[in-house]
């Protein structure tokens, strides 16, 4: 895209260069016709390869010479370097004057000022003459306005605290009116990355954080400005994450002092902190939001879709610390976030209902509703566990939802959700401490076992959207769908290994590790044979490949724990158990093998038409 600092003269230099290099190529063209033309009739010798590599070695240097001599010129490389030497040069003239004692520090920090102010005025001038100089005067006003303001606050002690900051954002406002005046990118994005590293660099590790949290804000605010005149994901992700570090500085040294119960120093202001980072939470959704309205029918940048989601994870947790080590309500903060994944799922149901192409926003707010309802329900109830089976349960609400909406993202979306409810109640349900058996978790474990299964099946009832990116992209045959069958085979076997311990209290004390480890292995294997037996009765051969995992996992459990640390009757009951599976594994597969083609095929056609008729009604 050409630059509005390209001048009517450049373009006819550029013009007349590529005339000249048309002409060479004219040049040689002709020469050597004329060399063909005059050969001899007689059938020349056939030249050796190297002679046709060195034929024209001459030639292709004054070719590449003028190609980066087009492109120097083009791009004023020569003028703008001079240009930055020279400007560098006053500033270090300025700088040796105030080092030597001439002028004292707080007039020499005001020359230097003055000098990038009037660097940044003349960078508006020649804006406005179309000069390709003017994005150097601009960008060298900022540089050396930011390293000023920094060193004399920080290192000369002449600056107070908030003129510094003033200074700052005045200087990052300018060069935003510069680039809207001028249409121009580079005076937005070198304010916002000057006034983002300066405030972050002053007076650092220990910043007046209130007022430092209002310049990352206002560098936050111009960097989604920044992107409406130029695709810039980088620079709005350098600022988030100078942003993130910086509050996330001041959360963890703030709760580190309301621990030990010291006193906290002025800077870290504890009544602002909660209150600066939920401004934070609601600004990051709100410019996303206005990043995908703005964006319409075109693809979403990858920065407004992953910020909703980190930053509902970054605000939360942060959030969560402070609020537990001030010993607060974690109580309020869990319901205050429930009502964030609410406006979130709200959100995501508002961009589906746009008459836009793709319904883009829908599945990015929705991945951050998600993540924010998994991190607040256990903080606002205090269980859990027993969080875990809603979580499950607005999945397949979504899920179902997604199929009215023909949206795969949406989809794929909630399978993440089922599978971290499924992953969540395995760690939280594992090992053998009072928590992990306790007969209450039997409800959440059966519970999500339930959703997750009738998620899987839901699944295999209705196919993927006829046009999905996500799964055109990585999983057209939804394959991942099984990952739904292993998460709830995975709570359905915790929720019974409860029952089993349950039961073990009634067996004699001397029996029940032994009783215990092997009941489990049993109860492996006989989920294997039930599998192995439902897939060779359906001819389904994603839940075989499931049955015969499951007789791995058996097989693990018998020959590597069973028979190295129980024994008696216990263990004779484990590895019968195991053969039992491994005998009726063996009959089905066998007789899978030995099907008639034309009836496997039969079964897959009324397989096929039993789908399509569901997807039908």
């Amino acid at each position: 895209m050409s630059t509005p600092d390209e001048t009517t003269e450049k373009r006819e230099k550029e013009l007349e260069n590529r005339i000249q290099m048309l002409e060479q190529h004219l040049e040689r063209l002709a020469a050597h016709i004329g060399d063909e033309g005059a050969a001899p009739a007689a059938a020349a010798p056939v030249p050796k390869p190297r002679q046709i590599v060195t034929d024209y070695p001459d030639e292709e240097m004054p070719e590449l010479t003028e190609e980066v001599l087009g492109w120097a010129s083009r791009n004023a490389v020569l003028p703008r370097l001079a240009t930055v030497c020279f400007l560098m040069v006053i500033a270090l003239v300025l700088r040796t004057i105030t080092d030597s004692g001439l002028v004292n520090k707080l007039l020499g920090s005001g020359l230097g000022m003055g000098y990038a102010a009037a660097l940044m005025a003349f960078g508006w001038f020649k804006y406005g003459k179309e000069s390709p100089l003017a994005p150097v005067f601009a960008a060298c006003g900022v540089v050396l306005m930011s390293t000023i303001v920094v060193e004399t606050h920080t290192h000369f002690k002449s600056l107070p605290l908030v003129p510094a900051y003033l200074t700052l954002m005045a200087t990052g406002f300018g060069m935003a009116l510069m680039s809207r005046r001028f249409n121009a990118f580079v005076p937005i994005s070198v304010g916002v990355l000057g006034m983002c590293f300066a405030g972050a660099a002053m007076d650092y590790p220990h910043p007046f954080f209130p007022y430092l949290a209002l310049v990352l804000y206002t560098a936050n605010v111009l960097g989604y400005f920044a992107a409406q005149l130029k695709r810039c994901s980088w620079l709005r992700w350098s600022v988030l994450v100078v942003t993130m570090i910086m509050l996330q500085l001041w959360g963890v040294r703030l709760g580190m002092l309301l621990r030990k119960g010291e006193a906290i120093p002025p800077e870290l202001a504890p009544a602002w902190y909660l209150p600066v980072l939920a401004v934070f939470f609601l600004t990051f959704v709100f410019l996303s939001l206005l990043g995908i309205v703005k964006a319409g029918s075109q693809k979403i940048s990858r920065f407004d879709f992953s910020l909703p989601t980190i930053n509902v994870i970054w605000a939360f947790l942060l959030a969560r610390h402070v609020t537990e080590a001030w010993q607060a309500n974690v109580n309020l903060l869990g319901m205050i976030g429930l009502l964030g994944a609410a406006g979130l799922f709200g959100l995501t149901f508002w961009c589906a209902r746009r008459n836009v192409e793709g319904a883009p926003g829908t599945n990015t707010f929705a991945v951050a509703g998600g993540a924010l309802l998994a991190l607040a329900l256990p903080a606002a109830t205090g269980a859990f566990a027993m969080s875990l089976p809603v979580i499950s349960l607005v999945a397949i609400t979504m899920a179902i939802v997604s199929r009215v909406w023909e949206n795969g993202g949406l989809r794929g979306t909630t399978y993440l959700m089922n599978i971290y409810a499924c992953v969540a109640i395995v760690l939280v349900l594992r090992g053998e401490g009072p928590g992990a058996t306790d007969a209450v978790n039997m409800l959440p474990a059966g519970l999500v076992a339930v959703i997750s299964i009738y998620h899987y099946q839901w699944c295999r009832w209705w196919p993927v959207p006829a046009t999905s990116a996500l799964f055109d992209a990585f999983d057209r045959n939804d394959r991942s769908a099984a990952l739904l069958l292993l998460g709830g085979l995975a709570s359905g076997f915790f929720m019974i290994r409860i029952g089993i311990f349950q039961t073990m209290q009634f067996v004699p004390a001397a029996l029940q590790r032994d009783a215990f480890r092997c009941g489990q292995s049993v109860l492996i294997n006989a989920a294997a044979i039930a599998l192995i037996l439902f897939a060779y009765l359906r001819r389904d051969k994603e839940i075989r490949n499931v049955a015969i995992l499951v007789t791995v996992v058996g097989a693990v459990k018998v020959f590597l724990y069973d028979l190295l640390g129980t024994h008696g009757l216990p263990l004779v009951f484990s590895v019968f158990s195991f053969g039992m599976a491994a005998a009726v594994e063996s009959l089905a597969l066998g007789r899978w093998q030995k099907q008639p083609a034309d009836q496997t095929k039969n079964s897959a056609v009324n397989g096929n038409d039993t789908v399509s008729n569901k997807a039908t009604e």
